[in-house]
C-alpha cells in the first residue's frame, strides 16, 4: 500500500497521454510528471531528505506542486501542506511543531525564508510559473530512479487542523490510509478511462489533493488544474470535462450564473461535494437547472472520507449518505453508549481511512479514540434505519466557512491580545455563499471606543484571511449560564440573519 508505486503502477501504459492540463492550454503528460517528479526528488535528497522527515509547502497551486508531494513520495518524506493564507506567525508555529527538513514557500511570500531560517529547515522557493530555487535545482537536476521502500503504517503526510483549546493539531495520514481511501472512492464513483476532472480546490486541504488528485493519479485520467474557483471559468472548461468536485460555495456561486443549464453540463456524469453542509434547497436548485443530483459525502482531515451518497441509487438532499465499504460508523451519547438509528448523538468512524493519530500529541489522540478503535469526529450526527447518515450540528463550535474550519479559541486568543478588547465570543452565522461567516462580538476594555474596521485589519495580521471576522457586534457583557459559560447558541441566534437578510434584501 506505499502509495507512490500504487500511483505509478496505475498510470497509462500510454505514458505520452495529458494528465494534466492549465487553463492556458498547456499539456502535462505522464511521463513529463514523472520526470518532474524524480528531479524534485534528486534535489529534496541533495538537501538531506531522507525516509520519515518532513516537508512543508505554503505555495500557491500549480502542476508543480503535485509534482512536489509525488517526489516527497518518492523520497519517503511525509508532506506538510500550509494553507497559503497562513501569515508568518501561523507558519513559525507549524514549523515549529513539525520540524520538516526542508520548507518550500512561494518566491513573493514575505517573511517565509526567515521563518525558515528560524525553524532550522533548508528554505527553497517554487513559483506558479516554474519559477524559484527548487523549480531552478529541478531544471538542473538528473531524475532520481531510487523510490524509498514504505509500508501502508508509515507516515506519508501531516495535516494540521485547528483545536479547540489553543494551537492546531497534526493529522497523521498513512500511505495506508490515503491509498486505502483513494481506491475506494475511485471504484464507488466509478472513475473509468476518459474522465476529466475540473480541478478548482486548493492543493492543501484534504478534497483537492488527497480525495481529487489523488483519484485522478490513481484513474490515469486528466486534472483541469484551475489556480481557484472562477464560474465564467468552469463554465468554459466544462465542455472537456466529466467530473467535477467542490465546495458547496462552488455551487451557490454556478446556480447565480446565467450560464448554468443543462446544455452546459451535458458532457458531465458528475457533481461532487463536501468540506462543509451543502443545503437541500442547493441540491434541489442544481437539479432543476442542470438535470444533475449533486453528490454529497463527508470527510475529515482526520479520516478524508467516510461516507457517501451513491454513484447509482439515491442521493439523498441532506445527508452524506452511507458509509464507504470497509468503514464502521456509529452514533453515541456523551457517556460513549452506542444509540439506535433515529437518535442524535456523536458520530464515530473506524476504518482503513482513519488517521494514526495526532503529531507529538499522545495523549489528545488517546483522549478522540475508543478503546474499540472507534474516532470520536464531534459532529452530531442520526443514523436512519437503512444506513443513511445525516450531520445535523457539530460540537465544539467549529465554524465551517468556505470549507475550511476555524476554531473560534484560536481566533478569540488573537482578539485577547488587543487592548481595545475586554473579551470576546466568536461565532459562526449563516452566509449564502460561504456556509458560514467567522462573527466576534466584543466586549470593549473600560472607556474605548471601538473602530470595528481596525479590529478587523489587527486580526488579519495574525490569522489566516478566512479565520478573520466578518463583522464585529459590541456588548456589554457576554450572555452567561449559571456556570459562567458563554452561551453562544443565544448569541448565534441573535444574529443569525446577519448575512442572510443582506442576501434576500439584495435579490429583492
Amino acid at each position: 500500500m506505499s502509495l507512490y508505486p500504487l500511483i505509478e503502477s496505475r498510470l497509462p501504459a500510454d505514458r505520452s497521454r495529458p494528465i494534466i492540463l492549465t487553463p492556458d492550454g498547456t499539456e502535462i503528460s505522464c511521463a513529463a510528471l514523472i520526470d518532474r517528479a524524480a528531479r524534485m526528488a534528486a534535489v529534496l535528497r541533495a538537501n538531506g531528505v531522507v525516509p520519515g522527515d518532513r516537508v512543508a509547502a505554503r505555495v500557491e497551486k500549480s502542476w508543480d506542486v503535485i509534482a512536489l508531494v509525488l517526489a516527497c513520495l518518492r523520497t519517503g518524506a511525509v508532506h506538510l501542506p500550509l494553507n497559503t493564507g497562513y501569515t508568518a506567525s501561523e507558519i513559525a508555529y507549524f514549523l515549529g511543531d513539525a520540524e520538516p527538513r526542508v520548507f518550500v514557500f512561494d518566491p513573493a511570500a514575505a517573511g517565509m525564508a526567515e521563518e525558515a531560517t528560524r525553524a532550522g529547515a533548508v528554505g527553497l522557493t517554487l513559483g506558479v510559473n516554474g519559477d524559484g530555487t527548487l523549480a531552478e535545482a529541478t531544471d538542473a537536476a538528473a531524475p532520481d530512479p531510487e523510490i524509498a521502500e514504505r509500508s501502508d503504517d508509515d507516515l506519508a503526510a501531516i495535516l494540521y487542523t485547528s483545536g479547540t483549546t489553543g494551537r492546531s493539531k497534526g493529522a497523521m495520514l498513512t500511505h495506508g490510509n490515503l491509498a486505502s481511501n483513494a481506491l475506494t472512492l475511485h471504484e464507488i464513483w466509478g472513475f473509468r478511462e476518459g474522465d476529466v476532472l475540473l480541478h478548482a480546490l486548493p492543493l492543501f486541504h484534504t478534497h483537492g489533493l488527497f480525495v481529487a488528485a489523488n483519484i485522478m493519479l490513481l484513474n490515469g485520467g486528466t486534472l483541469i488544474l484551475l489556480p481557484k474557483f472562477d464560474a465564467d471559468e468552469i463554465l468554459k472548461l466544462m465542455p472537456k470535462a466529466t467530473c467535477m468536485m467542490g465546495v458547496p460555495t462552488f455551487y451557490t456561486r454556478l446556480l447565480d450564473h446565467p450560464g448554468l443549464t443543462k446544455e452546459a453540463t451535458k458532457t458531465m456524469r458528475l457533481f461532487v461535494s463536501g468540506s462543509a453542509p451543502l443545503l437541500a434547497e442547493t441540491h434541489i436548485a442544481f437539479e432543476a437547472r442542470t438535470g444533475h443530483r449533486i453528490l454529497e459525502r463527508y470527510g475529515m482531515t482526520e479520516t478524508c472520507m467516510n461516507t457517501s451518497n451513491p454513484l447509482d441509487g439515491d442521493r439523498r438532499a441532506g445527508t452524506v449518505g452511507l458509509p464507504l465499504p470497509g468503514v464502521a460508523v456509529r452514533v453515541c451519547d456523551k457517556d460513549a453508549r452506542i444509540l439506535p438509528p433515529g437518535e442524535v448523538g456523536v458520530l464515530e468512524v473506524k476504518g482503513p481511512n482513519v488517521f494514526k493519530g495526532y503529531w507529538r500529541m499522545p495523549e489528545k489522540t488517546i483522549e478522540e479514540f475508543r478503546p474499540d478503535g472507534f474516532f470520536i469526529t464531534g459532529d452530531n450526527a442520526v443514523i436512519a434505519e437503512d444506513g443513511y447518515v445525516t450531520i445535523v450540528g457539530r460540537d465544539k463550535d467549529l465554524i465551517i466557512t468556505g470549507g475550511f474550519n476555524v476554531y473560534p479559541k484560536e481566533v478569540e486568543d488573537v482578539l485577547a491580545t488587543l487592548p481595545e478588547v475586554k473579551e470576546s465570543a466568536v461565532i459562526g452565522l449563516p452566509h449564502p455563499d460561504f456556509g458560514e461567516a467567522v462573527a466576534a462580538v466584543i466586549v470593549p476594555a473600560p472607556g474605548v471606543t471601538l473602530d470595528h474596521k481596525a479590529i478587523i485589519a489587527k486580526a488579519a495580521e495574525s490569522l489566516a484571511k478566512f479565520k478573520v471576522p466578518k463583522v464585529i457586534f459590541e456588548t456589554a457583557e457576554l450572555p452567561r449560564n449559571t456556570m459562567g459559560k458563554v452561551q453562544k447558541a443565544a448569541m448565534r441566534k441573535d444574529h443569525a440573519e446577519t448575512f442572510t437578510a443582506k442576501a434576500k434584501a439584495s435579490v429583492s
